[in-house]
């Protein structure tokens, strides 16, 4: 166990993240190319040009899944299409909630009047230059996650199978910090569930603005707990109180990488394991990275004492 990387106190609320844009490249391109893939259950439509792609998911109020695949990885590919995107869980999660984009690594989009490697942009960055997949929030114009990248899996992190795919695929709507942390919690082998209540508005807005608080001063710590206890409590259904955990990465790991190495921290302390791995009623996860190169993770939960 890392010392003075695990903190906990009860009783505490939540918070947001900050999002990343995939909607500063643009092009005029509507007619959708297309493959059909079969699957389980009926075919599903993967785009093979990205802006159809994303106005189809627009107009169908949906999220854009965005497979990048290396083209030199023939074998590969079809594995992954046959034992993970054909297996009917999957297909069916697909077809109900996401528009499906297929991609090469070298997809070039116009941008500024120059072709630009979709994957070298920054909205990309987590995915580090890398084949794997992405999901772009394209349910709501109105609202803060529209054309944003809110979760990536690098292949480059390890192959991804069918189960952690559904899990991928059935995140809360969140930004890309949140759903990667929430994603960390909910594949740890040992399955715990709180994150298995309400994914609260309060609390993941309470967790982004500790976890960038931490963030800020590269400290980890319940910095200022008495009086946001007592503000997040006061915003939350009567009878319920809020407790807090708190972890860091370690220095110069990727966001998925630091999220599951959170998640093992809190693993090495039966208190804070306590309280990620029982259910409660509300809860918000998120985490940011210092100018240190260090992620800094917070969790808050919500229930009745």
């Amino acid at each position: 166990m890392k010392l003075g990387r695990l903190l906990l106190i009860a009783l505490l609320a939540a918070q947001v993240a900050p999002v990343s844009h995939a909607d500063d490249i643009r092009s005029g391109k509507k007619s959708p190319t297309a493959d059909v893939v079969l699957l389980a259950s009926a075919p599903a439509t993967w785009y093979d040009d990205y802006h159809a792609g994303l106005d189809a998911a627009q107009d169908l109020r949906k999220l854009a899944l965005v497979w990048f695949y290396d083209p030199q990885a023939t074998a590969e590919n079809e594995r992954f299409q046959r034992d993970v995107l054909d297996r009917q869980s999957v297909s069916n999660l697909i077809q109900q909630h996401f528009v499906a984009i297929r991609l090469p690594t070298p997809a070039c989009v116009p941008s500024g009047g120059d072709d630009v490697v979709l994957l070298d942009h920054p909205a990309f960055a987590e995915m580090q230059h890398s084949a794997g997949l992405a999901i772009i929030d394209m349910a709501d114009e109105e609202g803060p996650l529209f054309r944003q990248v809110v979760s990536v899996y690098p292949f480059t992190h390890g192959a991804i199978s069918a189960e952690k795919l559904a899990v991928l695929l059935e995140l809360p709507r969140g930004t890309l910090t949140q759903r990667t942390l929430i994603f960390a919690v909910r594949t740890h082998p040992e399955q715990p569930a709180s994150t298995a209540g309400h994914f609260s508005t309060i609390l993941s807005r309470e967790t982004e603005n500790h976890a960038w608080h931490q963030a800020s001063i590269t400290l980890q710590g319940h910095h200022n707990w008495n009086s946001r206890f007592h503000a997040i409590n006061a915003e939350l259904p009567g009878g319920l109180a809020a407790r807090e955990v708190c972890a860091e990465s370690w220095p110069g790991q990727n966001l998925l990488e630091a999220a599951e190495e959170c998640v093992h921290s809190w693993r090495q302390s039966p208190g804070h394991w306590e309280a990620v791995s029982s259910r409660h009623l509300l809860f918000g996860y998120d985490m940011k990275r210092g100018a240190n190169g260090v992620w800094y993770a917070t969790g808050i939960f919500a229930g009745r004492n």
